[in-house]
């Protein structure tokens, strides 16, 4: 059994969900030595989020965004937190709605996601800039 753990310097995107899946296999060549095992990823951040969703269809993306800004929408009057601009307490709600982590089976070295599954990172400030994801992978050695 081994553990890795590596800190991923995420690329600053605009606002949205973006694909990073390539990205993140990208930063862990590690993986390939896994026969079976898991990968978590953290996002470091309180104004952006990790899930997993549809890869394939940018629509989705675009769906997503559209749905959360009317969801969780920029100045609404019971607001406090606005210190920091209005895009800042929603982008924490959304943050907190969509969750700071997944988790991945490895399978043989690569990521056992369904066919049209990605990693998305959801930015939710209008400018988060650069951001930081925590890697721990566990596994079997192949």
């Amino acid at each position: 059994m081994i553990w890795i753990q590596k800190r991923l310097r995420m690329p600053a995107v605009r606002r949205g969900f973006h694909l990073i899946t390539d990205v993140l296999v990208a930063e862990l060549p590690e993986l390939e030595r896994i026969k079976v095992g898991t990968v978590h990823f953290f996002i470091q951040h309180t104004s952006a989020s990790l899930s997993i969703n549809e890869n394939a269809d940018p629509t989705v993306r675009h769906d997503f965004e559209q749905y959360f800004n009317r969801a969780i929408p920029e100045n609404a009057p019971y607001f406090h937190h606005t210190q920091e601009g209005p895009d800042d307490m929603p982008a924490h709600l959304k943050a907190a709605t969509l969750g700071t982590s997944v988790t991945l089976p490895i399978t043989n070295g690569e990521l056992a996601l369904g066919t049209w599954q990605g990693v998305y990172l959801g930015e939710h400030r209008n400018h988060g800039g650069r951001r930081w994801i925590v890697a721990t992978i566990m596994g079997s050695e192949s």
